[in-house]
């Protein structure tokens, strides 16, 4: 069945872009990634696409400017640029330099890391070196970049601040085609309502015409003349059960509640938990390749659980702190000051999220909480015991204990291992788990995350953004974490599988694991038990009312203060 985009231009008004029979397949199997899709975008005119994750979205927007990744292929359809065919291979890439303007959904990927700022905004621009220097400045005054930043590396940067920069980079020309993916996904509301207003700036400009995918109904019906809806494809493999059954499984496979034989209740509970280390990280902890084996002393301890709570009857105790942060202070690479000196406490089965500006330093947070960055200063504390400020400092259990899920779905994953590889690795590494069981544990978790077990045989690039992130989760998942960072793990997500991730959150928290969440997404900030902002180097806490959270001992003692000194 063909796609069509609602409110189709009248004949009378001829279309800048148009495209027929668009149609995505992989050259594995043949089979069908994105069907039929005809649309069209006339002069000063702006198009939204929505739809479920892994409806094609953004494989759509690869296929129109013919980028898309190894693995899939245009297998239909023709695209016309002012009613001239735009061909495949290289005719399409001089057409794409000349006339599009692309923010692809993981920008932070697409910039250099070792580039400054003001080279990556300005590198296509055709003008003199001053007439570059004023573009720049006028684009990065527009998205909220403050001119700092110009001198910074885009390694040093923010998801948010990547994100406006690599809309800046893809503005800097004065593209007549501007193709935006998801371009507000890891922005505060402030910050978005900037990159709306450049959108907003464009619409009705004689020779210029906008293509922008969104999972944000608002943002759609502000900007948009037109919206194509994609329908979701099939599912390339059977699912086993519903959403909420699977959910639930994977809930009581991470809690090891699974009625099983001894024998087999011991290799579940070896099997169960989250890995969040990146493919990376883990690589150059040496976890990946086991050089970081506990001690014979752990070993025979096993991990560190803090104190039990008495069995006699008495007061509610305070649930244990898992991860504990003294003094923390961070600073940008350039000596930024991020956050001041601040303690910090997670609880067992304490959920808390952290909202702030983009750029305040929330993801600096978590990587420092996971050993990716160190801090400028302060110590951790892992159950009580000191935890090494950086991952190869960490023995195999402290990075089992504390994952991270971080927001940049590309750097996360290894490109040459598939989804189901991807989960199941951790569970090889951290508990041992032989290949068969950790191929089905995998797809357990998969489906727990809502994607279908099919799945577990894709490599990242044939996946969406929304997938590859949850793709992620469930790694996370695949370890059992102590402690669980995430970071903005509902961006890029429809509101469906939004909720269904949120809700085995809050399902696998109730087995103690503390959840600390970065995000700017008001409903996942709702979930948490406490939410501080981040603002002026300081966490805040945000007033909530009874209505907000019920009250309990981990919302009591989930708390935040500034460093004593």
């Amino acid at each position: 069945m063909t796609i069509r985009a609602h409110d189709e231009p009248s004949p009378a008004h001829a279309p800048l872009l148009a495209v027929e029979g668009l149609t995505v397949r992989r050259a594995l199997d043949g089979a069908v990634v994105l069907p039929p899709v005809d649309l069209r975008v006339g002069p000063g005119q702006v198009l939204a696409v929505t739809g479920a994750s892994g409806a094609g979205k953004s494989t759509l927007l690869r296929a129109l400017l013919d980028v898309l990744p190894d693995g899939l292929h245009r297998a239909a359809g023709t695209v016309r640029w002012r009613g001239e065919t735009v061909p495949q291979g290289r005719a399409a890439g001089r057409w794409r330099r000349a006339r599009c303007g692309w923010l692809a959904q993981d920008p932070g990927a697409a910039l250099h890391p070792l580039w400054r700022v003001d080279r990556l905004i300005g590198e296509e621009f055709t003008g003199d070196a001053a007439a570059r220097g004023r573009r720049v400045g006028e684009l990065m005054h527009r998205l909220g970049l403050p001119p700092r930043l110009a001198s910074r590396r885009a390694g040093e940067l923010s998801g948010g601040q990547a994100q406006r920069v690599a809309l800046a980079r893809a503005l800097c020309a004065d593209p007549e085609l501007l193709v935006l993916d998801e371009p507000t996904s890891a922005l505060d509301r402030a910050t978005a309502g900037l990159v709306a207003e450049v959108v907003r700036s464009g619409r009705g400009v004689p020779g210029r015409c906008v293509v922008l995918v969104t999972h944000d109904a608002r943002l759609a019906a502000e900007l948009a003349d037109r919206t194509l809806v994609l329908a979701a494809a099939a599912d390339p493999g059977p699912r086993t059960d519903d959403p909420a059954r699977a959910t639930a499984r994977a809930a009581g496979i991470v809690r090891g509640r699974i009625p099983c034989s001894p024998e087999a209740e011991a290799e579940a509970e070896a099997e169960a938990g989250p890995a969040t280390l990146t493919w990376a990280t883990a690589r150059a902890a040496g976890a990946v390749r086991g050089r970081t084996p506990r001690s014979p002393e752990r070993e025979r301890r096993g991990p560190v659980t803090g104190p039990a709570p008495p069995r006699t009857a008495g007061p509610a105790r305070s649930p244990a702190v898992v991860l504990s942060a003294r003094g923390l202070t961070l600073r940008t690479p350039d000596g930024t000051p991020l956050l001041d000196p601040t303690d910090l406490d997670l609880p067992a089965g304490g959920w808390l999220a952290v909202t702030g500006p983009s750029g305040s330093g929330k993801t600096t947070l978590l990587h420092a909480l996971a050993g990716r960055r160190p801090p400028a200063g302060g110590h951790l504390l892992l159950h009580g015991h000191p935890l090494p400020a950086g991952t190869r400092s960490r023995d195999r259990w402290m990075l089992r204990a504390v994952q991270l899920a971080g927001q940049d779905t590309v750097g996360e994953l290894n490109p040459a291992h598939t989804a189901g590889r991807a989960v199941a690795r951790p569970l090889k590494v951290f508990h041992k788990t032989t290949a068969a069981a950790g191929r089905e544990r995998a797809r357990e978790l998969l489906e727990a995350v809502g994607l279908p077990a099919g799945l577990a045989g894709r490599r990242p690039a044939a996946l969406s953004g929304g997938q590859r992130r949850r793709v992620v989760l469930a790694r996370a998942l695949a370890a059992k974490p102590d402690a669980l960072l995430l970071d903005e793990p509902t961006a890029g997500l429809d509101p469906d599988s939004a909720r269904l991730v949120l809700d085995l959150l809050d399902r696998l928290r109730e087995s103690g694991p503390a959840v600390l969440t970065v995000t700017h997404d008001a409903g996942t900030a709702a979930r948490a038990d406490r939410v501080l902002h981040l603002t002026g180097h300081r966490l805040v806490p945000r007033p909530t009312t009874p209505s907000d959270h019920p009250h309990d001992d981990r919302t009591e003692h989930l708390g935040v203060r500034p460093h004593d000194g």
